[in-house]
């Protein structure tokens, strides 16, 4: 018996399937934030409410590693049988949707950067990392893991500059495991050339995962003295004589990850399910670039101020007197209504940027994360909306909305 067929005998069918999983449909990878189960009223997401057929591709976040480098659960009430079983549930929904590739994910930015800096630069605890990976994953019949190590050589990195040739090692060592039982690799990056050039060896890297999540996304924010964009697509109004690689763009990150060597086949575009929220400094200033004093509005479910779900504030453009803005440049929107200024995505600047990753013959979209979609179709007549203008834009059949749902309901 070779080692081809004993490895189909003892995987479970997502290894099994993953052996052949590429083609040249596009990617939609949906995080889901697991404590989003925690959140109050309509914000609250389980496993069920997951969305099968609109994602090609989902990552359970997050697990965390131990000093050791052994991964373990961030939440075990949640994630074990002897809590909610929720890994065991979410592996399942290949029941409803065999080509569904379910993802566990590792790390994120609660994680920090110390542990994974430790690990990294170790054999041993590399070793211990890669295999209590597999095994977790191979227990659940998962698809593959998704590594989101924010950031190597920043933060609170123990090995600094030594974490990016590790990282790449690191990399390395799983995709050569990995690859003995058919399993998908991903990671999570910074966008911009600021960061990613101290980071990353982009084209060390690239040539062991099988996805790139790029995060263009959190361009802008409420820790800049004025108001800007999350998610700018391009360059905006007013910024017509600001030289374009000097800007904090979608577009300009995308083509800094392609001329570094990573392949447009395996480039994921991030887009934000979220806006940030900008308290300005006098609300008669109210247009990007006015001078901001931190975070704006938070939303009722995540309860975080500086960051706003769209299903948190679609509600409140509808309900409350918003006053809101498209840059057809920048191809976003914004709103202002007194003194907080907040930059989101919506249905429309969604779709247009799976568009552009069409275009750019990219792998795909990646989006942070399913669970702030409307996901009960409270602010419109169909559910998800966000995700359906992923899909749209990407051209993939999408499945009508649910016709349990009723709009309007608030």
């Amino acid at each position: 018996m070779n080692l081809f067929t004993l490895i189909i005998l003892t995987l479970g069918l997502c290894a099994t399937n993953n052996l052949a999983y590429k083609t040249k449909e596009k990617v939609v990878y949906c995080f889901w934030a697991t404590w989003a189960t925690s959140r109050p009223g309509n914000g609250q997401f389980k496993v069920e409410d997951l969305n099968v057929h609109m994602c090609t591709h989902i990552a359970y976040s997050f697990f965390g590693i131990d000093d050791e480098g052994f991964i373990k659960s961030l939440e075990p009430s949640l994630d074990f049988p002897d809590g909610k079983d929720y890994l065991r549930k979410f592996s399942g929904l290949k029941q409803k949707n065999p080509d569904l590739k379910t993802i566990i994910a590792v790390g994120g930015w609660g994680e920090g950067s110390k542990k994974y800096s430790v690990m990294a630069a170790n054999k041993t605890l590399r070793a211990n990392f890669i295999n209590s990976a597999l095994k977790i994953i191979l227990d659940y019949d998962m698809c593959g893991m998704e590594l989101d190590w924010e950031y190597p050589n920043s933060r609170d990195t123990v090995y600094g500059k030594e974490d990016v040739e590790n990282f790449t090692q690191l990399l390395k060592e799983f995709r050569e495991t990995f690859d003995k039982y058919g399993l998908i690799l991903t990671a999570a990056v910074a966008a911009v050339e600021e960061a990613a050039s101290q980071f990353y060896d982009i084209k060390g890297i690239s040539q062991y995962l099988d996805y790139i999540n790029i995060m263009s996304y959190d361009l802008h924010g409420p820790w800049d003295t004025v108001t800007g964009y999350n998610a700018a697509l391009h360059k905006g109004e007013g910024e017509e004589d600001i030289p374009k690689e000097t800007l904090f763009t979608v577009d300009v990150a995308i083509d800094y990850w392609i001329k570094s060597g990573a392949p447009r086949s395996k480039i994921l575009l991030g887009v934000p399910f979220y806006g940030h929220s900008f308290k300005l400094e006098d609300a008669n200033n109210h247009n990007v670039k006015s001078n901001a004093t931190g975070p704006g509005i938070e939303g009722p479910y995540t309860l975080s101020p500086g960051s706003v779900g769209y299903n948190e504030f679609c509600i409140m453009l509808e309900t409350e007197d918003w006053n809101v803005k498209y840059d057809d440049k920048a191809k976003v929107p914004y709103a202002y209504r007194g003194s907080d200024w907040v930059s989101y995505d919506d249905p429309q600047s969604i779709r247009i940027k799976a568009q552009y990753a069409r275009n750019r013959n990219l792998g795909g979209v990646m989006l942070w994360s399913i669970d702030t979609d409307d996901f009960r179709a409270e602010c419109g007549q169909e559910d998800y909306p966000l995700l359906r203008a992923v899909n749209r834009g990407l051209r993939r059949e999408i499945p009508p909305p649910n016709p349990n749902l009723v709009s309007n309901n608030y």
